[in-house]
């Protein structure tokens, strides 16, 4: 099995990412195992594991977009802002019953673009370098501070009002950027409805370039059953390409600039089957950020 990759895992309900990188360690034979993007226990789908040099991608695919489909619940609110957490606050059915389709359709939508947005208070953001969910836990009560993000897709599908109209259930699907919170659009649009909202279900459908459909079950990692993804085909998937001469090799072998890229951003400067390091144009030259290339 290669020493350096990745694998894209569609994790279960009920396990924490730390789960999923625990049982890659194993499987892989390595410590060295990092994923791109936490997905709280209640979640599901995908998950990409980096292992080897491959974590040192990682950065740069969990910088990406990533997609989700969720269910949220409209008239009741939770400590957690999914269903997890305790109810806080119910509304009355007759305030839940006032609240129009149209109006729930209108209230996402205008989250789409950039926004300010607050992260749930138990999600993972570091306060005052603790976790803020670990805070939480403890009894501390606080709110984090809201900061931009971007949602560039956000689909209403369908709009149920089970139990005599108990509440609203909608089917959303998100692409957003790095930092969005799911939960946190379910609780903003209760809040502007004033009726409360929470997260019932949330499914990750793709991180950066890579979806469901390249995810290999927890049972398969588990029993080893799958070809890990080469760090050159990822670098190739996130990146521009640029292929380098025998002489380029050496040079970047000792951290050397080259020649400048024909693209901006982050060039992946590849040999064949093999990723000697991502290079970016700085000062009229193509300059290494990080070389794997061993030097010889």
């Amino acid at each position: 099995m290669i020493t350096d990759g990745f694998v894209v895992v569609d994790k279960s309900p009920g396990m924490t990412s730390h789960d999923v990188v625990a049982i890659a360690r194993r499987s892989l034979k390595t410590k060295k195992v990092g994923h791109a993007g936490t997905l709280d226990p209640m979640a599901t789908g995908v998950l990409v594991l980096g292992f080897g040099n491959g974590t040192r991608l990682l950065q740069y695919i969990t910088e990406g977009s990533k997609s989700y489909d969720a269910t949220v619940v409209l008239g009741a609110r939770t400590v957690t802002d999914d269903f997890e957490g305790s109810m806080v606050n119910r509304a009355p059915v007759d305030q839940i019953d006032s609240v129009s389709d149209q109006a729930v359709r209108e209230t996402l939508e205008s989250m789409r673009g950039k926004i300010m947005q607050r992260p749930s208070s138990v999600s993972a953001v570091k306060v005052d370098g603790e976790r803020a969910y670990a805070r939480v836990r403890a009894g501390e009560e606080f709110e984090l501070p809201a900061r931009e993000v971007t949602i560039s897709r956000l689909d209403v599908g369908e709009i149920h009002r089970p139990n005599g109209g108990e509440s609203i259930e909608v089917d959303i699907r998100v692409t957003c950027g790095p930092g969005t919170f799911i939960r946190a659009i379910a609780r903003d649009c209760g809040d502007q409805l004033g009726i409360g909202g929470y997260l019932k279900a949330l499914r990750r459908t793709r991180v950066s370039p890579f979806d469901l459909s390249q995810a290999i079950s927890v049972e398969d990692l588990k029993s080893g059953d799958f070809e890990p993804l080469p760090i050159v085909k990822v670098a190739a998937k996130t990146f521009p390409t640029r292929e380098v001469s025998l002489e380029e090799r050496i040079e970047l072998s000792f951290g050397r600039p080259l020649s400048p890229n024909t693209t901006e951003g982050i060039t992946a400067a590849i040999s064949g089957d093999e990723l000697l390091a991502l290079v970016q144009n700085r000062e009229d030259m193509a300059r290494p950020i990080a070389v794997f290339a061993a030097n010889s």
